[in-house]
């Protein structure tokens, strides 16, 4: 079984060796690991892969070969909670979900701080206290039209908060693109930025020139072609982003290859008054934004890379991130970003088609001057045309 998950590992473009793979085999014969899937996973991804910009890789092609090997063992545990966290998540009918009554940011807040101190045990279903498959505004699995998801699973993209700290992975700048379109698109950009004042020397005319002139050398110069175009990359990730992970992929590893003058930072949802650059250590290596502003000059083109689906109040509202109380609203930082760097735009993978279903997107659009283009060719032509001007 093990040969052809190596080779599966293999198929995903991981670089994974034939000694690190008879290192993992040395490792199960010595019992280094009890029969566990989950401690399989650690010694497989500590064995096999040496790089941790690769571990979201190796965990989707694991994810594709084990799905379902945990069902097949040991029968005698009792039956996990997430089965039974399904019975408890409602299927509520249109008009029971339009009776329960939205809560302002405010009093959202206080409801949420009297519970804390009210509330001593674990809550299943119902409508105020914090627990799982209910209508109160506080927990999750079940459903409530805005309210703070407090732990587990996102399920109706509608908490204004979220208390529970996730993992995020780096998007791979080195995914094979299936189709070169991408590329296409991005090079009109690169296209309209390739000039230079600067001579070179144009050595087969000058050959060609020399020669007709009978000998006598007769220099010819042409002016230097650069690359010049510099661009900012933000991008959106964790969250709802997570649905579109390939594609944003694809659209970074294009970038890479085709702009020389590249630098990239991530946010989640709205920027704030910091950034980061590595996922896996974005409390530890934060990025100031004002920084960003500073050590960039207005000739660098901004570009923004996220679905704009969030709470309001993510934008609009102090302390309205999901992960931690901001002292200003993302609304002004997204100002300051776009008057530091006047030509900007902001790419969105959700199908352009439900944009004006969501509240969040149009107020980004507001914010961005209507630059905001879909994920598609068509609109990375017009986001690179504008951009370009």
């Amino acid at each position: 079984m093990l040969t052809n998950f190596f080779f599966t590992l293999r198929a995903a473009k991981l670089p994974v060796s034939v000694k690190e793979y008879l290192t993992l085999l040395e490792a199960l014969k010595e019992g280094v690991i009890g029969p566990s899937i989950d401690d399989f996973y650690y010694l497989a991804r500590t064995t096999l892969v040496k790089d941790e910009a690769l571990f979201d890789k190796f965990d989707r092609a694991f994810s594709a070969y084990f799905k379902g090997v945990e069902l097949l063992t040991d029968f005698g545990k009792e039956i996990p909670l997430e089965w039974l966290k399904k019975v408890l998540e409602k299927e509520l009918s249109p008009e029971e979900k339009a009776a329960i009554e939205k809560m302002g940011w405010d009093e959202l807040m206080e409801t949420l701080k009297k519970r804390l101190e009210e509330q001593k045990e674990r809550h299943e279903g119902g409508n105020k206290w914090i627990g799982t498959g209910g209508t109160s505004p506080f927990g999750h699995g079940g459903y409530n039209p805005q309210g703070i998801r407090i732990g587990g699973p996102g399920r109706n993209k509608s908490a204004v908060k979220v208390w529970d700290q996730r993992a995020y992975k780096d998007y791979d700048d080195s995914l094979e693109l299936g189709t070169r379109n991408i590329k296409v698109a991005l090079r009109r950009l690169r296209r309209f930025a390739r000039e230079g004042s600067e001579l070179e020397l144009d050595l087969d005319d000058t050959i060609h020139a020399t020669a007709a002139n009978a000998g006598m050398l007769d220099i010819k110069l042409v002016p230097e072609r650069h690359n010049k175009v510099k661009v900012l990359l933000l991008m959106d990730v964790g969250g709802t982003m997570d649905e579109h992970i390939h594609r944003v992929e694809e659209l970074f590893s294009a970038a890479k290859s085709e702009f020389k003058h590249l630098e990239f930072y991530y946010f989640h949802n709205c920027v704030y008054d910091y950034m980061w650059k590595n996922n896996r250590r974005r409390f530890a290596e934060k990025t100031p934004t004002w920084d960003v502003i500073r050590k960039y000059n207005k000739d660098w083109r901004l570009i923004f890379v996220g679905d704009a689906t969030m709470s309001p109040y993510e934008i609009l509202q102090p302390g309205g991130s999901v992960e931690y109380n901001n002292e200003e609203p993302g609304a002004e930082w997204l100002q300051r970003l776009t008057h530091a760097f006047p030509k900007y735009a902001w790419i969105n993978p959700e199908p352009q088609g439900v944009w004006q279903y969501r509240q969040s997107i149009a107020i980004m659009e507001q914010l961005m001057h209507q630059r905001m283009y879909p994920l598609t060719l068509a609109g990375l032509e017009g986001a690179m045309r504008l951009l370009s001007k």
